[in-house]
This record gives structure tokens, C-alpha cells and sequence, in this order.
């Protein structure tokens, strides 16, 4: 039975193509394993598989007796509901460590970097496994994502140098213009329903006993969504009762004025002021320079919440 890699829930390029690139690394050092993914691909992974003529992983949503692999997350919210049922063998990341525990020892590669699939660019580079042309075209696909073109405050050299080398591999000559094209799809929001694009890259997080979720949109120009503004905030709303949820955030990143403006439901909106020193005005708040939720949001809601 192979052992399952994948990301996290709603899957962004990152966690799709880093399930990709771990399956065929581990797989070529003997270790069986196949890429799977816990929802559908986006537009922007959609683009990426296809231009490099990559197979889309096989949705999976139950795990129970299964060894896996986790790739660009360590949280349980994030992982499917029975991974307690499953024995997970290794864990490869960039963000903080989660609350996933094991009963065993495990490989771990979590590094302080833009993209989970820049440490990939490592272990390949470790283990001395050639990286093939169609793999590390995705990869350098998810860094420029992840990273914003480089913009995001997550951004490392460690980044920059594995997305020069990857794009030698994969023999693209221009990263802005690679980066460019992926975030006109990514901008796209004509096609997708309210609920699609508020959950296009959402994350739910426990702070301090509040749950939390906080989604994002990334586009070239923040007029590209505002026609569909309040139909994402009614949406917001019932996501927000859905779940039980404290609070629902919406990133709206504006890659070339580089900042976000936060579509904000939540029970206290004075956490917000708490998060940035800014208070909301009407439903939202404009946050310059921030970019990134990893980095910049996510850190600084949970110190708000604690306190």
C-alpha cells in the first residue's frame, strides 16, 4: 500500500505540488508513495499542472490505517479528521510546528522559509536525486505563489536561489513573467461562486479557544473584486455560523500596491485594533505592507487572542 503525501485542506499550489515532488522523491529512495490532495485544485494549481503536464492528485478525505506524509502543514484543523487513525511517517513544512503529535519518531523538514517546496528543493539536493524538468517547473510555480513574485515578507535568499535553480531544470528564462501570468488566473473571480473563492486558499485556526478562520485572495488590482465584495461577505457570514466560528477574516492582497485590505466579520472586532493598531471601518480595514497571513496576520491575531 503506497504511503499517502499531502497538504493541507483547500489546498493551495504549495501543498499540491509539494505532495507531488515528496511522492516522487520518496518513491525513488525506495519508500512507495503517492500524491493525493484533500480538496480540488484551484485555478492557479489547475494552471501550473497543466503547463508542465502534471496528473492531478487523487482527492482523499479519510486516512484511517494509512501511512502518510504531510506536506505544508502540521495542524489537525488543517488535516483530515482521522489522521489520529492514521501513522504518519513524516512531516515537510514551512510554517510554525502545529499540535500534530506521533507515538513515533518521524522525518521532519520544517524550515523558516517562503515555500515548502523550497525545502523539497533541499532534501532532493541532499539525498543526490535529479530533480525531473516537469516537477521542478511546478515547484518554481509554487515558490513565485507562495512568495508573491519574492514580494511577501516570507521570502528568503534560500527561495531566490532554489527558483534559480529550479528554473534552469525546468528551462523557463523569465520568473516575472511566469510569476505575472499565474496571478492573472489566480485574480480571476468571474467564474467561481462566492463560496469557491472565499475558501480558494482558507485556513481555520485555534487561538486561545476561539476559532478562527482566515482566507485570501490574492490579485493584481483590488478593483478585480469589488464587484463581488458583499456577495463574499454574505457568504462570510455563513461560514461563519456554519461552523461555530469566533471569526471570519478575508484577505484581499493587492500584489502591486502590496498590502491587503481584511474583510472582517468576527463577534469582537476590537481584536483587530489589538492584531494592527487600525480600527475597522465598516467591514473592512486596509493593512499596508502586509502581505502575507503566515507572517503577518496570523502571528499577530494570536497574540491578540492570547492577551
Amino acid at each position: 500500500m503506497s504511503v499517502l503525501v499531502f497538504g493541507h485542506k483547500n489546498p493551495d499550489t504549495d501543498s499540491i505540488c509539494a505532495a507531488i515532488a515528496v511522492a516522487d522523491l520518496k518513491s525513488k529512495l525506495g519508500l512507495e508513495c503517492k500524491p493525493v490532495a484533500q480538496g480540488e485544485l484551484t485555478p492557479e494549481s489547475k494552471f501550473v499542472l497543466d503547463k508542465f503536464g502534471l496528473k492531478a492528485p487523487e482527492v482523499v478525505t479519510s486516512v484511517a490505517g494509512q501511512k502518510v506524509i504531510l506536506v505544508d502543514h502540521s495542524d489537525l484543523a488543517q488535516s483530515p479528521d482521522d489522521l489520529g487513525q492514521a501513522e504518519i511517517l513524516g512531516i515537510v513544512d514551512h510554517h510554525k510546528l502545529g499540535d500534530v503529535t506521533t507515538p513515533n519518531p518521524l522525518e521532519c523538514w520544517i524550515w523558516p522559509v517562503g515555500c515548502t517546496t523550497t525545502v523539497i528543493k533541499s532534501m532532493y539536493d541532499f539525498y543526490g536525486v535529479e530533480i525531473p524538468k516537469d516537477i521542478a517547473g511546478a515547484m518554481l510555480c509554487s515558490i513565485l505563489s507562495d512568495t508573491v513574485i519574492f514580494k511577501s515578507a516570507t521570502c528568503t535568499d534560500e527561495d531566490k536561489k532554489a527558483s534559480e535553480d529550479l528554473a534552469k531544470i525546468a528551462g523557463v528564462s523569465n520568473l516575472m513573467d511566469l510569476g505575472m501570468e499565474m496571478f492573472k488566473v489566480k485574480s480571476a473571480v468571474d467564474k467561481d461562486s462566492p463560496r469557491d473563492l472565499l475558501f480558494r486558499d482558507y485556513k481555520d485556526f485555534n487561538m486561545s479557544g476561539n476559532k478562527v478562520g482566515i482566507g485570501q485572495l490574492e490579485v493584481v488590482d483590488l478593483s478585480i473584486v469589488e464587484p463581488v465584495k458583499d456577495s463574499l461577505y454574505a457568504e462570510m457570514k455563513k461560514v461563519k455560523e456554519e461552523g461555530g466560528r469566533n471569526a471570519v477574516y478575508l484577505m484581499l492582497t493587492d500584489i502591486m500596491k502590496e498590502g491587503t485590505e481584511l474583510l472582517v466579520l468576527a463577534d469582537d472586532p476590537s481584536y483587530v485594533q489589538k492584531a494592527f493598531g487600525k480600527s475597522v471601518e465598516g467591514t473592512s480595514v486596509w493593512l499596508d505592507g502586509v502581505m502575507s497571513r503566515k507572517k503577518q496576520v496570523v502571528p499577530n491575531f494570536e497574540k491578540a487572542y492570547a492577551g
